[in-house]
């Protein structure tokens, strides 16, 4: 998994704004168990591409590893938010139903 962060991380370094480098790294390291990692790279992501829908719901995801409930809350329903105006109604469906997990 370390080579696979090196060369995500090498890739951004040349070009920051690379948002497919950026939701790799951040699935990376939440698999890697660097949950904390990945919720700043989820949250660098959303800054410059608000409508990146799955970052949302894995970012929750991560900050529910964190015991991070009411920031989990608060991203899941930011991103109900966005996948209603984009019309995006799986990723809207999968993160409505991780919000009724948390009650």
């Amino acid at each position: 998994m370390s080579a696979r962060i090196d060369a995500l991380t090498a890739m951004l370094a040349q070009d920051p704004a690379n948002t497919f480098a950026r939701y790799g790294l951040a699935m990376a390291l939440l698999d890697s168990g660097r949950a904390e990692d990945a919720v700043q790279e989820f949250n660098l992501l959303l800054e410059k591409n608000p409508d990146y829908a799955a970052a949302y719901f894995h970012g929750g995801r991560a900050l529910e590893s964190l015991s991070r409930i009411e920031d989990a809350r608060h991203l899941y329903q930011r991103g109900i938010e966005v996948t209603t105006r984009t019309g995006d109604a799986h990723t809207r469906s999968e993160l409505q139903a991780a919000l009724d997990i948390l009650g």
